[in-house]
């Protein structure tokens, strides 16, 4: 095993510190919903919305972590990076998101 060329090993720093950024704004974005937004038509759903932002966050920083130490290890090893599907899942969780607060809008509309 020898050590990573040390621009590999930044980039892949920066690249986790760019998910953890995705991350605080996922959490943050859910205590706006839960806090600020006005109550959608649907009881609780406000609150809902926000939960699932918020534990998209916790998802993604768990995520961001793993994904940086298999990195960081395959590049110590001479091995092929590990491939990722954090980025389709979490794009495939915002979309069904938004698409369930975009039913909520025209169901029950904004009080």
């Amino acid at each position: 095993m020898t050590a990573p060329d040390p621009r590999f090993t930044l980039a892949n720093e920066r690249t986790y510190l760019a998910w953890l950024r995705t991350a605080l704004a996922l959490v943050a974005a859910g205590v706006a919903v839960a806090a600020l937004v006005p109550e959608f038509g649907v009881e609780g759903a406000r609150h809902v919305v926000g939960v699932v932002l918020a534990g998209l966050g916790v998802a993604v920083a768990a995520g961001a972590m793993r994904r940086w130490h298999r990195v960081q290890d395959a590049m110590t090893r001479g091995a092929d990076l590990p491939p990722t599907r954090m980025p389709a899942l979490l794009g495939s969780a915002l979309a069904a998101l938004g698409l369930a607060v975009a039913v909520l809008l025209v169901v029950g509309g904004l009080r």
